[in-house]
């Protein structure tokens, strides 16, 4: 297995800006979160989050993003179930998430981001700022993020199943403990 500071360079290498590395180091934290919840393998499950966008920056188009990350990860010798995870954080893949790391991906990616675009927005732009109702209101407000899937978050809650508020409350304790690494 891969080492977490090799991730990090791996990341870094082909991700220069600071909010995509933000929102990497967010996801990070979340999935290892959920993997201590569930009783997973927090380090894959940390590295899932790090690694899922990597390739974005340099690779935007759908015909290329994560498509170009898998190959660079599988060249790296990363395990395939993580190649494998990250390929379906895309829907557009059509690589199914048969697994509860990769459903877990698909449900934390989305609103992590949304989650930090409310903080950010905050008068003191702070996480613990927020609560689950605040937060509720913004994904009401088609206008606020509007790049962020609406119908992508209904339908990951689905797929995990777990409870909206429960999700958006967990993910805001959760990325409260690295508040200081996100400028929130």
């Amino acid at each position: 297995m891969v080492d977490r500071q090799e991730a990090y360079n791996l990341l870094c290498e082909y991700t220069k800006s600071e909010s995509l590395i933000k929102h990497a180091l967010a996801v990070e934290q979340a999935m290892r979160s959920y993997a201590q919840k569930f009783g997973e393998d927090e380090n894959k499950w940390a590295m899932v989050g790090l690694l899922h966008d990597f390739d974005y920056e340099q690779y935007p188009t759908m015909q290329d993003h994560p498509y170009k990350g898998a190959e660079i990860l599988r060249q790296k010798g990363y395990p395939e179930d993580i190649v494998k995870a990250i390929l379906s954080h895309a829907s557009y893949t059509n690589v199914e998430r048969d697994t509860l790391m990769a459903k877990t991906l698909f449900a934390v990616d989305e609103l992590s981001g949304f989650i930090l675009a409310c903080a950010y927005v905050m008068p003191d732009k702070k996480i613990a700022s927020l609560s689950v109702k605040s937060v509720k209101k913004k994904l009401k407000d088609k206008a606020f993020a509007r790049s962020v899937s609406r119908k992508g978050i209904n339908d990951s809650i689905i797929e995990l199943d777990i409870d909206l508020d429960e999700h958006i409350d967990f993910l805001i304790k959760s990325l409260s403990k690295i508040a200081d690494k996100l400028g929130v």
